[in-house]
C-alpha cells in the first residue's frame, strides 16, 4: 500500500511522499526508447485504463555494460517524480557532511558557578540535529516505523516509535546537574541562530527539533456517542493541555479526528472516530520550536535536580543571547552527540521524512559558511558535477519533492544511482532505501514474490484532486532505485507515470502498488539472464 501522504486543505491537494562515477562503459547515449520488449505482464499494468492518458518512463540500466536493459518514455523529458527527489537532496548531504558525522549540541553557562548556583543562563546552541536522541535505540541506531507519526494525520495506521522523544533533552539536563550546578539563577535560552528560517521550505526546517516538533495523541475509540476512552498525548510539556472534543461514532462511519493547537498551548482534538477503528494516532503542531525545547528543557533540569528561578513557561529570551553567536569564554556545561548521520539518512529515505529532507539544505548550506538555506543548493550542484549527474537535467527547489518546480530525467536518476555503485559506501547507501516486501515504504508490496528483499528503491507520488471529476486525481508517481539481479550484483532503474488518472484514492493506492509490481517483474526477469 501507499504509505505516505500529506493534505494541504488550503491548496485542495493530497501529496503521497511515499518513498564516483563508474569506471566502466559510459552510458549509451544513443539509446532507443521504445515499449518493446517488456514483459506482457508489465505490459498489461502499463496499459490499464487509469493510464490511458498518462506517459511511462523507464530506465534500466546495467551498469558494467553501460547498455540500457530496458528503456521507455522520452530521454530529454523531465519527469515530475515526488519524493524520489530524495535521493539527490540525500546523496549530496551524504557527499557535504559524511556518512559519519555526527551533530554535537552544547549547553554553555553565561556566567558564575558559586556553591553549585549559576548566576547567569544556560544557553542550548541548537545544532539542527533532527532527533535530539527521540529515535535513538540503546544500540545507538535510529528506530523508525514503515507508516511515521508525522503522516498520521493522513493516514491510517501510524504508528509511534517506542523511544522517549525527550531522551536528549533529558542527557543534557543530567550532565549539567553532573557539572556541578544545582540552580540557574538566571534563564534558560534556546539559541536557533545556525541558520536562517527559510518559510519557502515546507515544512518548515527549524534548528531545534524536539519530536519532529509535532505533540502525538494516540486515542482509542469508547461507547457511541462518547468521548474516546482512552487518550495519552506526548511528549507532555507546559503548557500544552488536551481539550478532548472527540467522540465516538458507529462501526463503519468515517473517522474524522483532526488535532489543531492553540498559541495558549490547547490542542484541540475533535471528530469523530469509529468504534471499530482501533488505536488511531494524530499529530499536532508545535507552534513555537524553540519556546517549547526550552520549556521542556527547564522541565528536564528540575527532573536531574537542577532548579531555574526563571519561569518554565513562555517566550524563549533571544534578547539574552551572547551577541553574534560566540560563546567564547563560556563553560561548556554539556553536550549532546549524536548517532552517525547515515542513521539520519536512512529515516529519510525509509519513510520518506519531509522535515528531515528538508533539514539536508540547510544543513548543506550552513557546512558552506552560510546561514541562508538556499546556499544548500549549490552544494547539491557542487555535489553534481563532482557525481558527473548534469544538473541540466535536475530542477530542485526543496529537499522533499514536494515543490512543484522538482523534476528530473530518468537519466540523472541512473546517473545518480550508478554513482554509488562505484563507492565504498554502496552497501550503506542502497540499505537506506525502502526494500520490497520488507521495509519502509515498500514494505507491503510483493511481500511472498521471488523479488521480495531484491529491490532497493524510493518511492514518490504527487497526487492532486481532480475538483471537476471528483472524487478522481491527477497523479504523478516514480520509483527509482537498485534491482538485485545475482548477489552483489545491481541493475539501476527509474520507473515513473506521469498524469495518471486513478478514479478515487484507491486507485492512487493501487498504482503505487503498481510501480512495486512492475520492479518485482524486473529483477525476475533481470535475475533470469545469463
Amino acid at each position: 500500500m501507499c504509505y505516505q501522504k500529506q493534505w494541504s486543505s488550503a491548496l485542495f491537494s493530497l501529496v503521497v511522499f511515499l518513498v564516483a562515477f563508474l569506471a566502466v562503459t559510459p552510458i549509451d547515449s544513443q539509446i532507443t526508447y521504445q515499449s518493446g520488449g517488456l514483459d506482457p505482464r508489465i505490459t498489461k499494468i502499463m496499459t490499464s485504463s487509469e493510464y490511458q492518458h498518462g506517459e511511462w518512463g523507464l530506465l534500466e540500466i546495467n551498469p558494467t555494460t553501460g547498455r540500457a536493459v530496458h528503456a521507455l518514455g522520452s530521454n530529454t523529458r523531465v519527469f515530475v517524480q515526488g519524493s524520489t527527489t530524495k535521493l539527490f537532496s540525500v546523496s549530496a548531504a551524504l557527499n557535504s557532511l559524511g556518512f559519519d558525522h555526527r551533530f554535537t549540541t552544547p549547553i554553555y553557562a553565561t556566567g558564575n558557578t558559586t556553591q553549585g548556583v549559576l548566576t547567569g543562563n544556560l544557553v542550548l546552541v541548537a545544532q539542527g540535529d533532527l532527533t535530539m536522541g527521540g529515535r535513538t535505540k540503546a544500540d545507538g541506531t535510529v528506530d523508525f516505523t514503515n507508516i511515521d507519526h508525522t503522516y498520521a494525520d493522513a493516514l491510517p495506521g501510524a504508528t509511534l516509535t517506542p523511544e522517549n522523544p525527550l531522551a536528549g533533552l533529558d542527557q543534557l539536563a543530567q550532565q549539567v546537574r553532573k557539572s556541578g550546578i544545582s540552580r540557574v539563577d538566571g534563564d534558560v535560552i534556546i539559541d536557533t541562530r545556525i541558520f536562517q528560517l527559510d518559510q519557502d521550505l515546507d515544512p518548515l526546517p527549524n534548528p531545534i527539533i524536539i519530536n519532529d516538533n509535532v505533540i502525538d495523541v494516540v486515542i482509542k475509540p469508547s461507547s457511541i456517542g462518547e468521548k474516546p476512552e482512552a487518550v495519552t498525548w506526548r511528549p507532555q510539556v507546559a503548557p500544552y493541555h488536551l481539550d478532548m472534543q472527540a467522540k465516538t461514532v458507529s462501526a463503519g462511519q468515517p473517522t474524522t479526528l483532526q488535532a489543531q493547537t492553540f498559541p495558549d498551548g490547547r490542542i484541540l482534538l475533535s471528530g469523530n472516530i469509529a468504534s471499530d477503528a482501533g488505536q488511531v494516532v494524530r499529530a499536532a503542531p508545535i507552534l513555537d520550536p524553540a519556546a517549547f525545547a526550552r520549556t521542556a528543557l527547564i522541565e528536564a533540569l528540575k527532573r536531574a535536580g537542577v532548579s531555574v528561578s526563571a519561569n518554565a513557561s513562555g517566550p524563549n529570551p533571544t534578547a539574552k543571547l551572547p551577541a553574534n553567536g560566540s560563546n567564547q569564554g563560556n563553560t561548556r556545561v554539556a553536550a549532546f552527540v549524536s548517532p552517525p548521520f547515515q542513521e539520519y539518512t536512512k529515516l529519510i529515505l525509509k519513510v520518506s521524512h519531509n522535515l528531515g529532507a528538508n533539514l539536508l539544505i540547510c544543513l548543506m548550506a550552513v557546512k558552506t559558511g552560510s546561514k541562508d538555506c538556499n546556499a544548500g543548493f549549490l552544494a547539491i550542484a557542487a555535489f553534481l558535477n563532482q557525481a558527473h549527474v548534469d544538473r541540466k537535467q535536475v530542477a530542485m527547489a526543496d529537499g522533499r519533492g514536494g515543490n512543484p518546480v522538482d523534476r528530473f530525467t530518468l537519466q540523472a536518476a541512473n546517473d545518480l544511482l550508478r554513482y554509488w555503485l562505484g563507492r565504498p559506501e554502496s552497501a550503506k547507501f542502497r540499505q537506506m532505501q525502502p526494500i520490497l516486501g520488507e521495509a519502509g515504504g515498500l514494505a507491503t508490496i510483493c511481500t511472498n514474490c521471488p523479488a521480495k528483499g531484491k529491490v532497493f528503491a524510493k518511492p514518490g507520488t504527487v497526487a492532486n484532486p481532480d475538483l471537476l471529476n471528483s472524487p478522481r486525481f491527477a497523479l504523478d508517481e516514480a520509483l527509482a532505485g537498485y534491482l538485485e539481479v545475482k548477489p552483489n550484483q545491481f541493475y539501476v532503474f527509474d520507473l515513473v507515470i506521469n498524469s495518471a488518472l486513478p478514479q478515487d484514492i484507491t486507485g492512487v493506492l493501487k498504482i503505487y502498488n503498481d510501480l512495486g509490481n512492475i520492479a518485482a517483474l524486473l529483477q525476475e526477469e533481470a535475475a533470469q539472464q545469463p
